[in-house]
């Protein structure tokens, strides 16, 4: 036990610094997520959610990942297996993953295993499908299930070949590091950390035996899919969270997550615990002919890279991407990166941001600072059409309801006797 509220704060921020982060392998995710193998199983983004709650577009997600999984072969049957509950649907961060938008991963889906050495465990993300018609955005077409088959049976396997040619696997802190200096914020841009992704892997994959046709489609693929470490950097956060929450005392956010109906946050002290509050819809900028009306409520476990300290929260970072969010301009992100210190504890020296005189990212948000100033934290967000299959129309930002933070530290002040 610590003596007060701000010691187990600073122990849970001395873990997220200490956090070392590997990518692994990849592997389908019934070989590690041990509750795929039970039946008609499906994860989803954020908090718990039944299917009848969820929105158009993960409905979508849905429905792909069933067919791709062959439990049917039309819409009609697996919709029917889904509205009738044959399908058990559980959260991603419920079994040690994540995943992006809709967050859908079903059992033979190839996911990226990242391992925090620090603390032993593991973390599990899907990987980058690209862009255009994509399962995390609600389309289930046969392009979209046949992409899933092409990853599950040749970008995965080769992946997981190169990565195993390197001893301890690809150490995804020199990589955040490099890119965080090169304009990368880790949620809407990834550019300089996919090339330097494909730059360490790309040796490694060229050097294989076998798998001829595959590497020039997994290198061309690689280098076409400019979002590609996002997922790397979800898994790398969630399983640097997830060892610093082992310490179940204090205020700091563990996790930040929503299911388009949904936002929810954990908090260190109150362990597995979701606090929830109605999502709201981002703000941004639209591609042509779409504008807020055509919108989904936010989605999708992505903000746990804004836990860890990146994404809306280091928007100063990455100046190239401040008025494709909306944000305005490069002034307007050095204010909300501004704002942002004023609900965290600290800055992580592991990443310093030259735009930001190399002061490091934000480091343990917490929960008594938001209730305490009303500052909520910025999370950068692609927006989906609401119809589902329809894609990506925009991009901006959006916030959590305040409700979750209220919630969270009226809980653990109870928690600690503090009764009303």
């Amino acid at each position: 036990m610590y003596k007060t509220i701000d010691e187990a704060n600073q122990a849970v921020a001395a873990k997220i610094v200490a956090g070392s982060p590997f990518l692994l392998d990849v592997v389908p995710a019934k070989s590690v997520i041990t509750e795929l193998n039970e039946g008609k199983v499906l994860l989803h983004a954020g908090p718990p959610i039944r299917y009848d709650q969820m929105i158009d577009p993960i409905q979508g997600a849905c429905v792909g990942a069933a067919l791709f999984e062959g439990w049917g072969e039309t819409e009609e049957e697996v919709r029917q297996q889904l509205t009738s509950g044959e399908v058990k649907l559980i959260p991603c961060h419920h079994v040690d993953a994540v995943g992006p938008m809709g967050g859908i991963t079903s059992a033979n889906m190839a996911v990226l295993v990242v391992e925090n050495k620090t603390d032993g465990n593991r973390a599990y993300c899907t990987m980058n499908e690209g862009i255009g018609a994509v399962l995390r955005f609600g389309a289930y077409s046969a392009e979209v299930v046949d992409r899933l088959h092409w990853m599950k049976n040749t970008l995965g396997p080769v992946l997981s070949a190169a990565l195993k040619t390197m001893e301890n696997g690809l150490n995804v802190n020199v990589l955040v590091a490099k890119a965080i200096s090169m304009g990368d914020e880790f949620h809407q841009r990834n550019i300089a950390a996919s090339l330097a992704f494909l730059k360490e892997v790309a040796p490694a994959i060229v050097s294989l035996e076998g798998f001829e046709k595959e590497k020039q489609e997994v290198i061309q693929f690689l280098a076409d899919t400019d979002q590609f470490f996002l997922n790397i950097m979800m898994a790398s956060a969630k399983a640097v969270m997830d060892g610093a929450r082992k310490i179940q005392e204090g205020t700091i956010v563990t996790a930040m997550c929503r299911n388009g109906y949904e936002f929810g946050i954990r908090i260190a002290g109150m362990g597995d615990e979701w606090f929830t509050g109605p999502v709201n819809t981002p703000k941004g900028l639209y591609f042509s002919g779409f504008s807020e009306a055509d919108a989904s409520p936010d989605m999708g476990d992505s903000a746990i890279t804004e836990t860890f300290g990146v994404g809306g929260m280091a928007m100063i970072a990455a100046p190239a991407v401040t008025r494709f969010v909306g944000s305005g301009g490069f002034y307007d992100a050095l204010n909300t990166s501004n704002e942002m210190t004023e609900i965290c504890i600290d800055s992580n020296p592991n990443f310093p941001v030259p735009t930001w005189d190399f002061k490091g990212i934000c480091l343990g948000i917490d929960a008594r600072k938001v209730v305490e100033t009303g500052i909520l934290p910025v999370i950068n967000t692609g927006i989906a059409n609401k119809k589902a299959g329809l894609g990506q129309i925009g991009a901006g930002t959006v916030t959590p309801p305040i409700d979750c933070f209220e919630k969270a530290v009226l809980a653990y002040a109870k928690k600690l006797g503090f009764n009303e």
